[in-house]
């Protein structure tokens, strides 16, 4: 009995250990329909989370290249994602954004997929998560940045459900969402990059500079996490400011990635990251498409 006790202990132990950290996969502009790297690099996600406990995974947009999904039962579901992310450990809750691809067809498809998939999380077009563990709490707060950029609000035949967006809302939601946020770390997640090299329009990151970076800049906020480009980039303007992170594609990048003003690191490959963190520590790193971890921001308090 003493024994029998003692290797229960030693299962608990090893629990609070394994679950003593939050651990959140990202990941964003994935789906060609296994084409490209997409394949690999779920099966890559897949090992890595044999290996690490997993809380959740964060999908930054664009899971559905290139005109969005029609509806709930648009074939895109199984061939951009349940077929390709079916490894057992990536059964976990995904918490999913729009991007601007998902804005090409019917956005509220998206969230209502909500209702037929248990893993597909998707609150709302901007919402937020706290996740806990026995030592730390950490808020993510899941943005819809595409109707915060006039190109995409103006363009109402390529982007049909933009304008039907009240965007001054959601920055009040925003600003009132960390104005009262108490947790640990405060991370942010958009699909556009407010700073960065791109071939893109600079309205797109002027307007985000002009219009969401203030009220990022009035709290505490750690991070901005976003995708879009195709790349990894890790830009820095301040020594004690916000660390903003391009998340690369999980299927094809684009390979060409320069240094702009506050560039730390930059890498044209495919890949995701992992954000981790501790009460006193926040981390994320970024992987690339043979599993290493080819660079790691880290914030402590």
């Amino acid at each position: 009995m003493k024994r029998i006790i003692a290797v229960a202990l030693l299962i608990l132990v090893g629990s609070a250990v394994a679950f003593s950290q939050i651990r959140l996969m990202v990941v964003s502009d994935l789906g060609r329909n296994g084409y490209y790297e997409q394949r690999n690099i779920a099966e890559l996600m897949g090992s890595y989370a044999e290996k690490n406990d997993l809380e959740a995974i964060l999908a930054l947009g664009d899971t559905h290249h290139y005109m969005g999904i029609q509806s709930i039962s648009d074939p895109l579901w199984i061939s951009n994602f349940e077929s390709i992310y079916s490894h057992p450990e990536l059964q976990i809750p995904w918490y999913p954004i729009l991007g601007n691809h998902e804005y090409r067809g019917n956005t509220q498809a998206v969230i209502d997929y909500s209702n037929v998939s248990r893993r597909w999380q998707m609150a709302g077009r901007y919402y937020t998560k706290v996740f806990t563990s026995k030592e730390s709490t950490l808020r993510v707060i899941f943005l819809d940045t595409a109707p915060l950029i006039d190109k995409y609000y103006k363009d109402s035949i390529d982007y049909p459900d933009v304008q039907a967006q009240d965007m001054n809302k959601q920055l009040s939601w925003l600003d009132d969402i960390l104005k009262n946020a108490k947790e640990d770390w405060i991370v942010v997640v958009g699909h556009h990059p407010i700073f960065a090299d791109t071939p893109k329009s600079s309205s797109e990151r002027t307007d985000l500079q002009r219009r969401l970076n203030p009220i990022l800049l009035r709290y505490n906020v750690s991070m901005y996490i976003c995708g879009h480009i195709h790349n990894f980039q890790h830009i820095k303007l301040d020594s004690k400011g916000i660390d903003y992170i391009v998340n690369t594609s999980g299927s094809l990048s684009r390979q060409t990635v320069n240094d702009v003003e506050g560039t730390i690191f930059n890498s044209g490959k495919e890949g995701f990251s992992v954000l981790s963190c501790t009460k006193d520590s926040l981390k994320l790193d970024l992987i690339d498409n043979t599993g290493q971890v080819i660079h790691t921001i880290t914030r402590n308090k």
